[in-house]
């Protein structure tokens, strides 16, 4: 679960972590009321969840009234577009006002997981303020990693290293060390996925900030943290992948033109991969689970077909934990209620299969059934592309 920027913050304050004075609005009043109280200069700031925003005119510096009112007007209700929206963009509905500081440098500092070592991995670099994509490109030297063992914690010796390697100086080192170990602490305790800081800025009175705040959380977790779960903002999901949260379905909008429903995440995967391999473009993940029933595949049907873009379903089923003979009552059930008018190809294997295939075959339906995966994969590709 992602969460926007001021709200990355407060948490940081509640951890200790530094960061500029600043007031989230909703309104284009109250956030020239916060650009008032804070003084100039000022930042205004989209909030959306999506990167890029400086480069997509979400993030403006205002060094009077006359700017605080003309930057919140344009970025306040703007459809805010990056490399990381899509082309639909995002619209902003929320900045935050954050006061202006003298900056001397720009860091990035980050902790993820490393799923190879299992353990989490403190990324910083010396050139913050870019994306650490183009930094890791063109200047690998400049980006130093330094794993945690979850077992002995973040010692001293982390934080020097890595505060000598960003070339900082003696206050500003102490300043780091007392960042750093606030935000390891915040990256333990939340569960969170991913906490990154860029830039991660020193000031001209060598303090050390968290200038911009990005934090991601295992959904997987949620359920120990009720208050992290309450700041979710569907506004900022994909409607299609709120709707299948609702039934506990796993599912991850694409751009294609094949929708595709399966059981299992590694199985589903592997069909997006070999529909790509066959030339064909699946226009979704959806894994619908062991716990399969007829009500949830038929939400699943729903789902996929409120995709403009599906020009025809593939159902890959393995039988292992789920009964096929349900998953075909539910496939019925949904193309009955449903009115569907797009090409279904259904591949039933495994439990019970001999009885899903008969229900499909005497529901009086027009469904496609194969059982071998690319002989069923080579047809929803034709039938997609209208064949």
């Amino acid at each position: 679960m992602k969460i926007h920027e001021y709200q990355a913050k407060e948490l940081f304050r509640q951890f200790g972590v530094p960061v500029p004075a600043g007031e989230m609005a909703e309104t284009a009043e109250k956030a020239l009321a916060a650009a008032e109280k804070l003084g100039y200069p000022c930042v205004v700031k989209a909030q959306v969840h999506a990167g890029g925003r400086g480069k997509a005119g979400g993030v403006k510096l205002a060094r009077g009234r006359s700017e605080a009112e003309k930057h919140i007007a344009a970025i306040l209700g703007m459809t805010l577009v990056s490399h990381q929206t899509g082309p639909e963009g995002r619209r902003v509905r929320k900045v935050l006002v954050e006061q202006g500081l003298d900056i001397t440098r720009e860091l990035y500092l980050a902790i993820v997981v490393d799923r190879e070592r299992e353990m989490p991995v403190i990324i910083a670099s010396s050139q913050g303020g870019m994306e650490i994509e183009t930094v890791a490109s063109r200047h690998p030297e400049a980006i130093f990693r330094m794993h945690v063992h979850p077992a002995t914690g973040l010692f001293p010796s982390h934080m020097r290293n890595l505060a000598f390697k960003l070339g900082l100086g003696k206050v500003q080192q102490q300043n780091f060390a007392c960042l750093l170990s606030s935000l390891y602490k915040l990256f333990l305790e939340t569960d969170a996925s991913l906490v990154e800081i860029n830039p991660l800025i020193v000031t001209a009175a060598d303090e050390v900030l968290a200038l911009d705040a990005k934090v991601n959380f295992d959904d997987n977790a949620l359920y120990r943290h009720p208050g992290i779960a309450a700041l979710r903002d569907v506004y900022e999901e994909e409607p299609l992948e709120v709707e299948a949260s609702k039934f506990d379905l796993n599912y991850i909008r694409l751009d294609g033109t094949i929708g595709c429903m399966v059981n299992g995440a590694g199985l589903a995967m592997a069909t997006m991969d070999i529909i790509k391999f066959y030339g064909g473009e699946p226009a979704n993940f959806l894994d619908v689970g062991g716990a399969t029933s007829v009500e949830r595949v038929k939400e699943a049907f729903k789902i996929l077909l409120a995709d403009p873009n599906v020009r025809a379903v593939f159902v890959n089923i393995f039988g292992g934990i789920v009964r096929t003979d349900l998953v075909a009552n539910g496939i019925v059930y949904a193309a009955r209620g449903l009115n569907i008018q797009i090409p279904i190809v259904i591949r039933l294997v495994g439990t019970n299969e001999e009885e899903g295939m008969r229900i499909l075959r005497e529901s009086g339906l027009n469904f496609a059934t194969e059982n071998v995966l690319a002989d069923a994969v080579r047809r929803v590709v034709e039938l997609a592309k209208g064949a």
